[in-house]
């Protein structure tokens, strides 16, 4: 029910003030700086739900080593997962940090694939995404950012992921506060711009965070310099 008044009031509040039109131009300057960023960056959409999983409170590269490992020793299959000891699928997955946190969270995810999905990815995309969702967000260790970041990037469904580098480009841009909760930046997104853009957004915003708007912001150089929303805080 509160999701719904966020969205509700989003919806007003983007046709009155051009909350449209201002994320527009943000997608169009990042766009015309970054191009395409066929992001999610993995060959399967079982390896983007794997990576969705590992990144959680580490960079990039340290998934990449973890999902590296995992291939080599064969193991990057639900199947294989599902019937490996907890202790051998740690060790594989070291390099992510949190390695026997994320194991226990990784086993719980493949788990719910094997028993409701017969282990395959694909079986999920002709559920409904909001039936989907709410599946995904009961299974321990998956939030909201990992549950829409298997949905969009593995699973192609319309939903904007939102990320720490996404709050905080929108909160210094001066559209809405880093403190408000995850489904009120959602809810903007949602209902002011295309779903056809979802994806590239995301990862727009994911290169930016990571090369200007950084926790010290190099705003000097940002591809967003000099652009601002300063009615809505």
């Amino acid at each position: 029910m509160k999701e719904d008044i966020a969205i509700a009031h989003y919806n007003t509040t983007a046709q009155g003030l051009g909350i449209g039109e201002f994320l527009t131009r943000v997608y169009e300057t990042l766009y015309a700086s970054f191009g395409p960023q066929h992001w999610w960056p993995a060959e399967t959409p079982f390896e983007v739900a794997v990576g969705a999983i590992l990144t959680q409170n580490t960079n990039w590269l340290n998934v990449e080593k973890a999902i590296f490992n995992l291939k080599i020793n064969n193991a990057l299959d639900p199947l294989i997962i599902h019937e490996m000891p907890l202790q051998k699928l740690s060790e594989l997955i070291i390099p992510s940090g949190y390695h026997n946190v994320k194991a226990a969270r990784l086993k719980a995810f493949i788990e719910f694939l094997v028993q409701n999905y017969r282990g395959v990815i694909e079986n999920m995309k002709g559920q409904e995404t909001k039936a989907l969702r709410t599946a995904l967000l009961e299974i321990n260790g998956i939030g909201p950012e990992t549950a829409d970041s298997i949905l969009l990037y593995a699973l192609e469904k319309p939903v904007f992921v939102i990320d720490a580098y996404t709050k905080r480009v929108i909160d210094r841009h001066g559209l809405m506060d880093y403190k408000r909760p995850y489904g009120d930046f959602q809810a903007l997104f949602q209902n002011a711009i295309g779903r056809d853009i979802y994806n590239n957004y995301h990862a727009l915003f994911v290169r930016l965070g990571k090369y200007f708007c950084k926790p010290k912001p190099l705003c000097a150089e940002c591809p967003l310099k000099g652009i601002s929303y300063p009615w809505i805080k």
